[in-house]
């Protein structure tokens, strides 16, 4: 099977391309740096496009010949630092992008297109459970503008579904954590200010946290058995902030840290935060966005995947363990 990757070299894009080449897949990368890719990927047998999703027709051509389209690309990582409004880059990529990309790949007959939306859209069922494929968007989706323009995108998605002939699936991670974490993502900085000692404490929050590694699996699944127009969370387990810490601390042999910080002490802290990295440039430890998103403890359900996908999650432990021996063995820690 031909595949095409977007965010190849992303925390879920490199984790997918090794699960594509582990299966036999031929595997075509798209990458804004091929010299990056080459570093991640060596001589595994990936073909390399360079380009970049604001610009989807100067590299769609590409797409012909592939049996299946992964679309993991999205504007993320910058959005949660303050000090430009994100909102035009965010519709700019997450959604008008995706539908481009989802035509042009239609236009030369790729097979099937799996998009990664996320969990962190979808708020819980009318009891107060778990929330899932069925459950409305959490008010923190308005707010949190990622989130938003996931929610928007997926309706975008849904409406290609209905007027064009490629059937595209929906994957929604939870959370992630995996080895590869290069850039690196927010999950992969909270472990590094950790194994820094700058994580003096955590407050009441907390998510779904899901291996890289797992969804990669569950999306090479779906190319293979899910059809068209049906929608997966995989999301994994709850994990509060303080649990989170915990399992860091078993894993190293360090401390724990100790400090609870109440809701106004941590979001005050934030906004400090915001306020140095304008003046400074330099990355907050932390934002409001995220302390809303935490502070929303949104907990998801990914039975759907485990029953038709046959998705399995590792344990939490086993996941940190693995990022961690990465981030040592790449250099990021000691």
């Amino acid at each position: 099977m031909k595949v095409f990757i977007t965010g190849a070299t992303g925390l879920l894009g490199n984790n997918l391309v090794r699960e594509c080449l582990r299966r036999g897949w031929e595997v075509t990368a798209l990458v804004r740096s091929e010299e990056k890719a080459r570093k991640q990927f060596g001589d595994s047998g990936v073909r390399f496009v360079v380009g970049d999703m604001e610009n989807v027709a100067a590299f769609s051509s590409e797409l012909t010949g592939h049996d299946v389209l992964f679309h993991t690309a999205a504007y993320f990582r910058e959005y949660y630092q303050p000090g430009e409004d994100h909102w035009a880059k965010l519709r700019r990529v997450n959604i008008d992008a995706t539908v481009e990309i989802l035509n042009a790949a239609d236009t030369v007959g790729v097979k099937k297109a799996i998009y990664v939306s996320s969990s962190g859209v979808i708020g819980p069922k009318p009891d107060g459970s778990a929330g899932d494929e069925t459950s409305r968007p959490h008010r923190v989706a308005e707010s949190n503008l990622y989130f938003k323009s996931k929610v928007l995108a997926e309706a975008a998605v849904e409406e290609f579904g209905r007027s064009r002939s490629m059937p595209v699936v929906q994957i929604l991670p939870g959370w992630m954590f995996g080895v590869g974490d290069a850039a690196p993502t927010s999950a992969g900085q909270l472990v590094l200010d950790y194994l820094a000692g700058n994580l003096p404490g955590t407050f009441d929050g907390g998510t779904t946290t899901v291996d890289a590694a797992d969804v990669a699996w569950a999306m090479a699944e779906a190319a293979l058995k899910a059809p068209g127009g049906e929608k997966y969370i995989v999301a994994g387990r709850f994990e509060t902030m303080r649990s989170i810490a915990k399992t860091m601390s078993e894993v190293t042999g360090r401390s724990e840290p100790r400090i609870r910080f109440p809701y106004f002490a941590i979001y005050s802290f934030a906004v400090v935060q915001e306020l140095i990295s304008r003046i400074t440039g330099r990355p907050a430890l932390i934002t409001r966005t995220a302390i809303d998103t935490m502070t929303a403890r949104l907990d998801h359900d990914s039975s759907k995947a485990v029953r038709e996908l046959g998705v399995t999650f590792r344990p939490f432990p086993e996941t940190m363990r693995a990022v961690i021996d990465w981030f040592r063995a790449n250099g990021y820690a000691n």
